[in-house]
């Protein structure tokens, strides 16, 4: 099995990349975003972390996520949320997928790709272009003409608090992002 090397500074801030399995476009479906809200905060409740950004796309989510200071364990985190998210929406039908035999061995579900992508955050530049990233993401992808278009996004909260203006993140905006975390 490969030992993956992960970053561990306790109290980081950190960008994740998560990603349905094949690609399932479910994840901005009514149950799975209800199930996904729910275990984000029994997670919070148990292993606290502060949500700086997120973006939820069909297949995939990004997200920006502060750890506490004593605190570096947000694979623990991941994990909680994507098995209760996979107990109360993994039954459904229309989830279904055959699973191959090891995820079956695993007793994994259909619902997530085995792991996850991150990258600590190094500073203010990097943060902010991470943050610039994930809210634009729905326009890269074709599913919004500007970032305030897509409602399953953080760029609400930091419209309303005029971080970022309405007409922000257009399709013909000029702002320099790399390819983030994307699978």
């Amino acid at each position: 099995m490969p030992n993956y090397r992960r970053a561990n500074a306790q109290g980081g801030t950190y960008f994740f990349t998560v990603v349905t399995f094949n690609r399932q476009p479910i994840l901005c479906d009514e149950p799975v975003r209800k199930a996904l809200r729910q275990a984000i905060q029994c997670t919070r409740k148990k292993l606290p972390f502060i949500i700086d950004g997120w973006c939820l796309l069909p297949d995939h989510l990004h997200c920006i996520w502060t750890l506490p200071h004593n605190d570096a364990d947000f694979g623990a985190r991941w994990g909680m949320i994507k098995r209760y998210v996979s107990k109360h929406c993994g039954s459904d039908p229309q989830y279904k997928q055959v699973l191959p035999s090891s995820k079956q061995k695993r007793g994994e579900s259909a619902l997530w790709q085995r792991r996850f992508w991150e990258h600590q955050i190094r500073d203010e530049n990097d943060y902010e272009q991470h943050m610039a990233y994930i809210h634009f993401n729905p326009v890269k992808h074709g599913y919004a003409q500007a970032a305030v278009d897509w409602p399953y996004s953080t760029f609400h909260r930091y419209l309303q608090q005029g971080i970022y203006p309405r007409d922000w993140g257009r399709e013909n905006k000029s702002f320099a992002l790399d390819s983030f975390g994307e699978p």
